[in-house]
């Protein structure tokens, strides 16, 4: 794959700045896209310009504004609670969000020469979001392939990985510093170790303590 082309789906948050500095191991040329929903938080798209900045990397961010006019959720709307109720979908859960973001990010990708697309959805952690699945993945693929007549192949790094795996792929990259410090995770949108309450915070914070105590414990042998 060192010869070929990657297109990143891109946030600037932790899962998918893993997802950049692993594809820049595995590909000869990294693009990013980042998509403009009317997020919550702006800085969330300034976050993902800076850091592909920072690595040199080419950067596109794509107007999704219908979706937050289609799908109105706790990530688009100041106004409704972040919670997440036993039986119930997240209200940080987003109506077709990956199914539009990567058929998007499949139009920008080909015009552009790539057939590699990197997104860093979970189905370890994945928050009860039905399109983080890997089913949902594989389908997608074949649906793309065969609509646009063209081999894309979507790459999903941090499918089977819960949140300290992710914490030690992003250490053996050489970037966990870079990702603890210079992401945005937090849905209260503070960057870094964020608001420390949110869903997001807690996973993040408890996932790089339970890394960090199993590295200790394994130097300490």
């Amino acid at each position: 794959m060192k010869k070929e082309k990657a297109v990143v789906v891109f946030s600037g948050g932790q899962d998918s700045t893993t997802c950049l500095f692993w594809a820049l191991r595995q590909f000869a040329e990294v693009e990013a896209v980042t998509f403009d929903y009317h997020q919550r938080h702006r800085l969330e798209i300034e976050v993902a310009s800076d850091i592909a900045r920072d690595l040199g990397i080419q950067h596109t961010v794509l107007n999704m504004s219908l979706l937050n006019q289609l799908a109105p959720n706790a990530l688009t709307r100041s106004d409704m609670a972040i919670e997440h109720q036993e039986g119930e979908l997240p209200s940080t859960f987003v109506d077709g969000r990956n199914l539009l973001f990567l058929s998007f990010a499949a139009v920008l990708a080909k015009q552009k020469g790539a057939r590699h697309l990197v997104t860093g959805v979970c189905e370890t952690d994945f928050s009860g979001y039905p399109d983080c699945r890997d089913v949902f993945i594989k389908s997608l693929n074949v649906t793309l392939n065969l609509a646009m007549d063209y081999q894309f192949v979507i790459h999903t790094p941090l499918m089977w990985l819960n949140k300290a795996e992710t914490w030690q792929l992003a250490d053996e990259l050489g970037a966990l510093e870079f990702v603890q410090t210079k992401t945005l995770t937090c849905y209260n949108g503070i960057m870094a170790d964020g608001c420390g309450e949110c869903p997001a915070c807690v996973l993040r914070r408890r996932g790089l303590e339970q890394y960090l105590q199993a590295k200790a414990g394994v130097e300490q042998r």
